[in-house]
């Protein structure tokens, strides 16, 4: 996929509608405190790697088949902690209709729109019994040694990738996927891709789409600078459960068609769940998610 030129990234992703900051004063307070947390989320990931992990890994009842399990149930915790004090120090909210349901969600691939870079830490915060495939470029920075230990990375094969979701789904756990594959523009749409329901096809289980609202993710998107926040308020995350996708009536098809036809489900409810929920709490719609 070609790398987009300067005038495209602009246009997707410039930030020239956002209202003028309204109290420079505490929107300062709060960038420095989201680059803070951006610090210490990286120095908390090589703690874990380093100290916290061989004694899960030395306590696992199997080692090797329930330390990854294991591995993520105590980073769902300190995700919880981690985002508790995100609270308390008014960077970012969370608010969930119903919490029960996401600890109840068993052998899914859970998917969900991606406007930011805190999405899967509170996804996995919400739902423990998780794994993610998240990109390969990631084990070159602090977080490598997690990730590499209990995450799975697209740089493996497609094939190896799929065996390893259908033994972790076989046994309860969830897999956490972007369709889009990267976090959504401020304007336009990042087209969905193919791999998550060839996944689920793969693993024989349903889909749980997610949708994340909330207030505006400037500073958290893609491209915006490290050193911004959102003009007006605080970062909130509104998660919605949205109905199951049941897969049987794609599986008489051929692969590829079958594949296509999911994906193209999928993105219908996305994108129907954000247009209802934007004309419900702002009388708007947008076209970003």
């Amino acid at each position: 996929m070609p790398e987009m030129t300067k005038e495209e990234i602009e246009a997707k992703y410039n930030h020239k509608d956002l209202p003028k900051i309204n109290n420079y004063f505490l929107n300062g307070y709060r960038c420095f405190m989201k680059i803070f947390a951006i610090v210490f989320f990286g120095v908390g990931a090589v703690f874990l790697a380093i100290v916290v992990f061989p004694f899960i890994r030395i306590f696992s009842k199997n080692k090797g088949d329930d330390f990854g399990i294991d591995a993520r149930k105590y980073v769902s915790h300190t995700f919880r902690n981690f985002l508790g004090w995100l609270s308390i120090s008014e960077v970012s909210k969370r608010k969930v209709d119903d919490l029960e349901a996401f600890r109840n969600i068993h052998s899914k691939i859970i998917i969900a729109n991606h406007p930011s870079l805190l999405d899967f830490v509170y996804i996995m915060s919400l739902v423990p019994n998780s794994t993610c495939i998240v990109r390969g470029t990631l084990t070159k920075t602090p977080l490598a040694g997690v990730i590499k230990q209990a995450y799975i990375t697209n740089t493996t094969t497609f094939e190896e990738m799929c065996a390893e979701c259908k033994k972790l789904t076989d046994k309860g756990c969830n897999v956490i996927i972007f369709p889009e594959g990267t976090r959504s523009p401020r304007h336009g749409r990042n087209n969905y891709k193919k791999g998550a329901a060839r996944i689920a096809l793969y693993c024989q289980c349903a889909v749980q789409p997610v949708f994340i609202g909330g207030s505006d993710k400037y500073g958290l998107g893609k491209h915006d600078p490290l050193w911004s926040y959102n003009h007006s308020e605080k970062y909130l995350y509104d998660f919605k459960m949205l109905p199951v996708i049941n897969i049987d009536e794609y599986k008489d098809l051929s692969e590829p068609i079958a594949a296509k036809r999911l994906t193209e489900k999928m993105e219908e409810v996305i994108r129907s769940a954000g247009d209802e929920y934007y004309k419900t709490y702002t009388g708007k719609t947008r076209n970003n998610y």
